[in-house]
């Protein structure tokens, strides 16, 4: 049976667990580090099946301040990420994201933009006749206006995967294609991982980046966290009458969401409370049809004729405390980090997360305080207040 001694190992090398070997080896390119990820064609990974989204429209000061970040790392990530003069291309383009907001919900919309604008944002009050004006195809009047941040948009989220992964294997790491069936460790402390190769990883640190499997592989260490994967699924759609431009990511008070995207489509989808935890990759036509088709129409009439061109299902995974990212060290277990539960945000916090935790790891300054995401609170059932996730 073998096994091999590192100083860091890396469950999961999707975007979280690949900007976070990247960080860890930028910042010691000594270390002996390992990311195992069972399948690095990255078919079945959250982000590349997701809509790609980045925004700095969040409540919590903490999740503002991780975008904030995300934003200013974009600008840069493509001269950063470059490998022997190859650049990576990203896409980012800005293009805005407008919630749009109910009379009952405009006070709290109103306070979350007076804490945004006050660290900085760039996000502005619309009424309606402002979203007519710059949409002519919306129809907003039974909304009070929305909330539009022009910074916020959409990116390659597989691109942007790949090119933390090749500039972190550039700096030393080694990625091992594996799966993670047990991490091991005495009573408090964990001390390595088991393989289902039947490899064994000896390391003082682990990270557990497993996305929407990051439960049962915690719960191998013995630890539980409220972390599920529930399926999220996407449509793109050919409208008979076209935007005539771009439209952003657009959010309605009922979870409908939906945006342009290249040759003329519409993705859209919409969270539902009643969708069901499990690892179903599985879309359906109907949900489009009978769910999100007739509000997009009471929305856009524009869209009332339309050509269904296909679908995908991708996994949230959902933190059922309260919808936030777990991060940090779990409290009865050292050298267990997490990086869990972003419930649909961990592309656009990868960056800071991943700063975070090297920094953590390797007992350097903080550059931005995450501790309010710490474990403690899992374990103390202290759910953190934050409103309009997506």
């Amino acid at each position: 049976m073998k096994t091999k001694t590192y100083d860091i190992v890396i469950i999961g090398g999707g975007i979280m667990g690949s900007a976070t070997a990247y960080y860890l080896m930028k910042a010691d390119n000594t270390l002996r580090l390992a990311v195992v990820e069972k399948d690095p064609t990255y078919e079945r990974a959250s982000s590349t099946l997701s809509m790609a989204n980045v925004r700095i429209q969040f409540s919590l000061t903490e999740n503002i301040q991780i975008s904030l970040y995300t934003l200013e790392v974009l600008k840069c990530l493509e001269d950063e990420l470059a490998v022997e003069g190859v650049r990576p291309r990203i896409y980012f383009h800005q293009e805005g994201n407008l919630f749009l907001v109910d009379e009952d919900d405009r006070a709290a919309a109103q306070k979350n933009l007076e804490l945004q604008k006050s660290l900085g944002c760039k996000v502005e009050w619309w009424t309606t006749d402002r979203i007519k004006q710059e949409y002519p195809l919306y129809t907003p009047d039974k909304f009070s206006g929305g909330t539009f941040g022009k910074e916020d948009g959409h990116l390659d989220a597989y691109a942007m995967l790949m090119a933390y992964r090749t500039k972190a294997r550039h700096l030393g790491a080694e990625y091992i294609k594996d799966e993670i069936i047990e991490i091991t460790g005495t009573t408090g402390r964990v001390g390595g991982t088991k393989l289902l190769s039947g490899r064994h990883l000896n390391a003082e640190s682990i990270i557990n980046c497993a996305g929407a499997w990051a439960a049962p592989v915690a719960e191998t260490a013995g630890v539980k966290i409220p972390v599920l994967p529930v399926k999220r699924q996407v449509f793109a759609f050919d409208p008979a009458i076209k935007p005539g431009g771009h439209l952003p990511l657009t959010i309605l008070p009922s979870g409908l969401y939906f945006r342009t995207e290249t040759g003329d489509l519409i993705l859209a989808g919409k969270s539902m409370n009643e969708d069901p935890p499990g690892f179903d990759f599985t879309w359906d036509s109907k949900r489009f049809l009978e769910v999100l088709w007739p509000e997009l129409v009471q929305f856009i009439p524009a869209f009332e004729r339309l050509r269904l061109i296909r679908g995908w299902a991708g996994l949230y995974a959902v933190n059922t405390l309260d919808g936030n990212a777990i991060v940090g060290e779990w409290p009865e277990a050292k050298g267990l980090f997490l990086a869990n539960g972003f419930s649909g945000h961990g592309l656009q916090q990868a960056p800071a997360v991943a700063r975070y935790l090297a920094e953590l790891i390797l007992k350097l300054p903080v550059s931005l305080d995450l501790s309010i995401f710490g474990p403690q609170r899992i374990l103390e059932n202290k759910p953190l207040a934050e409103g309009g996730l997506v």
